[in-house]
């Protein structure tokens, strides 16, 4: 019996909490909120960061083991009327992705199985302008969409690194950049706005740092490798 009015209790807190968000006779939670020129918060997020090759020759794919990261980071937002508002998101990205080798990479040449695997961990100061468009506010939440582009310096590049992938190391260029586009949705509750987004980023840049031998089985096939990636962040304001 005690677990039948539990079970009622949390469906009857469910019920109310979707009466709350989408039917017409509701409080109104924030309501001046966005009428803010500028507005400051933070977010928190998770990231899955890949690498799109392009070849010089016709050899198997370089396969990436990419693994799930996080980033935390500051939001600074500007109002430039009711639907359009200009963002600031500076944060710091943190992520690894191990790259695996065919062995005709090394046609002809002694290799260790170690060859065959470089880790690329990746530390990004990330900074994106983005513009966000809104739709009409509906009740308590408001979709919306968001692009832009950015800039990323990442702390982790080996880039001055005089060891090359002969001695373990795999090297990328420092700085970075991409352009943006994603959507999300703000709910307006009690006390904060809450806004969890989906955002995909795609790299303008080559960001390989060839190894010193032109035909280095790492970096000699690569004509240019560029970050793509899937950012989710909940951000608070």
């Amino acid at each position: 019996m005690k677990k039948l009015i539990i079970v009622l209790a949390v469906l009857l807190s469910c019920n109310a909490s979707f009466a709350q968000l989408f039917t017409k006779k509701k409080i109104i939670n924030l309501e001046n909120m966005d009428k803010k020129i500028v507005s400051w918060g933070y977010f928190l997020g998770f990231n899955s960061y890949d690498f799109k090759f392009e070849y010089e020759r016709n050899l198997e794919d370089i396969l990436v083991d990419n693994t799930t990261g996080f980033q935390v980071g500051l939001t600074g937002d500007l109002r430039l009327n009711n639907h359009l508002n200009l963002r600031f998101e500076p944060g710091v990205y943190f992520t690894t992705r191990n790259l695996r080798y065919d062995e005709s990479y090394f046609d002809g040449q002694s290799f260790n199985p170690s060859d065959l695997l470089r880790e690329a961990k990746s530390t990004y100061i990330h900074l994106p302008l983005l513009l966000k468009f809104s739709t009409n506010r509906i009740n308590n939440i408001r979709p919306f969409i968001v692009g832009g582009v950015s800039t990323a310096l990442n702390l982790a590049s080996n880039e001055e690194n005089p060891s090359d992938n002969s001695g373990g190391q795999f090297r990328m260029t420092t700085n970075n950049y991409f352009y943006e586009i994603g959507f999300g949705i703000d709910l307006y509750l009690l006390y904060f706005k809450f806004t969890p987004s989906i955002r995909g980023v795609f790299a303008i840049n080559d960001e390989v740092v060839r190894d010193i031998d032109p035909n280095s089985p790492w970096t000699g096939n690569i004509t240019s490798m560029k970050t793509r990636g899937i950012f989710i962040n909940f951000t608070f304001r």
